[in-house]
């Protein structure tokens, strides 16, 4: 089961800030799902992806509504990210 966080309505840098606050409570392998609105989110995301060792799993692209739904799984943490 994946754990959601909903960061719509939330601009930047807070839904990275609680994208990366959900996956460090997370064992690695976790997957963790975040639903945003912020068009920088389609670049902040993949970025501190990539940045934190963390695997993209799924991006698409905004619905309707303007939310864009990110599927990320959990690397394994770094030193830095654990202190």
């Amino acid at each position: 089961m994946s754990r959601v966080v909903d960061a719509r309505g939330l601009v930047c840098p807070l839904p990275v800030l609680r994208l990366r606050k959900a996956l460090m409570a997370q064992p690695v392998g976790a997957r963790v799902t975040l639903l945003a609105t912020d068009a920088m989110a389609a670049l902040d995301v993949p970025h501190f992806c990539a940045e934190a060792g963390h695997r993209l799993v799924v991006q698409r692209s905004a619905d309707d509504d303007g939310v864009t739904e990110f599927i990320i799984e959990r690397g394994p943490a770094t030193p830095a990210q654990q202190g």
